[in-house]
């Protein structure tokens, strides 16, 4: 079990333990706040009354979609205290079998609303249930992972590999597939997109130009399209698939706020160093499999202090991708308890 069930006791050991915390001088935001804290981050000229917050994780699958996808992600958000709603992406593009050449990537087809049908309607319950109190986010792969997610990574790499125009066929397919579902949750009234990269990889691709000419510009279409309509985004350089040695291609990406972890195959940045880099706010800090999955409360506390304490001025403190889905839910809070009250 993640968390015990909520009962009316553990309702009232919860408010006991927060206000504990606000006993100890731990300051908890208040829900208008949370808006507050994550668009001001933004601008150099406004005075963080605290350190936003804020990790993810996938949930079962019975709560993937519609009303339970709701009532989990909300439930989530308010037991963790955590500063944005990010609704994780659980629609992922079927395998096509037939797909086994470069030349078959003519056959992709172009999903339509339809398909994401089960996804908008948890957007757009989220974004009625909490858009007042804070930040809703929708998540979103991009063109190469769901390219991925088709054939299978190995086999699409091959193929960029051997016929990278072929496989643009697909690319530009998929591209505007995504688009419209995109455009489907700005028109639902999200506040921006958590829009996840792969394909940069240490050792994916052989010839940078392959990234740069076949990969990067079908990252960019929907996030473009993010980036003009609307006010909060956060680029998320995904290693789930392996390290990076270089974060340079992803410095002219959009996005408000970068999430990417620190540890490259050439040696670890300081988040100082990532700022600087990309002269943006960051997020992360916690390893995803670290102390925040299998320390004590205390040891996470001080785990938490010490990024901080390293951190940029302009920092969300969150892990460097998904946390496992098994973990206690009281870690995260406890993580997330020490940014509010740094």
């Amino acid at each position: 079990m993640s968390k015990k069930p909520i009962t009316r006791r553990n309702f009232l050991n919860s408010a006991i333990a927060l206000s504990a915390m606000a006993g100890r001088g731990v300051p908890m935001p208040a829900a208008g706040n949370k808006r507050d804290a994550l668009l001001g981050l933004l601008s150099t000229s406004v005075r963080q009354e605290f350190t936003p917050a804020a990790f993810f994780l996938h949930f079962d699958k019975s709560c993937h979609f519609g009303q339970a996808a709701v009532d989990k992600h909300l439930e989530y958000f308010r037991y963790t205290g955590m500063d944005f709603v990010k609704i994780q992406y659980e629609r992922t593009f079927p395998p096509i079998p037939e797909i086994r050449k470069p030349e078959d990537w003519k056959k992709m087809p172009l999903y339509k609303l339809e398909f994401y049908e089960p996804v908008l309607q948890a957007v757009r319950g989220l974004v009625k249930a909490a858009k007042k109190e804070a930040l809703v986010l929708m998540t979103l792969y991009s063109a190469f992972m769901c390219a991925g997610h088709t054939a299978g990574l190995p086999l699409l790499t091959a193929h960029l590999h051997e016929d990278p125009d072929q496989v643009r066929r697909g690319m530009e397919i998929i591209a505007d597939s995504l688009m419209l579902f995109v455009k489907e949750c700005i028109r639902a009234g999200v506040d921006g997109f958590y829009a996840s990269t792969q394909g940069g990889e240490y050792g994916r691709l052989k010839d940078a130009r392959i990234f740069k000419e076949y990969v990067k510009p079908y990252d960019l279409i929907p996030m473009n399209e993010m980036n003009h309509s609307c006010a909060f985004n956060i680029l998320h350089v995904c290693d789930y698939n392996g390290p990076y040695s270089d974060l340079t291609p992803y410095l002219d990406y959009p996005g408000h706020v970068v999430n990417c972890s620190p540890q490259l195959t050439t040696g670890e940045r300081s988040w100082r160093e990532i700022a600087q880099m990309f002269q943006r706010p960051c997020m992360g800090g916690m390893d995803r499999h670290g102390i925040i999955v299998s320390g004590s409360t205390e040891e996470i506390r001080r785990a938490a202090r010490q990024v901080l304490a390293q951190a940029p001025e302009r920092f969300i403190l969150g892990a460097d991708c998904t946390l496992p889905g098994d973990i206690r839910w009281e870690n995260i809070r406890a993580a997330i308890a020490t940014a509010h009250g740094y």
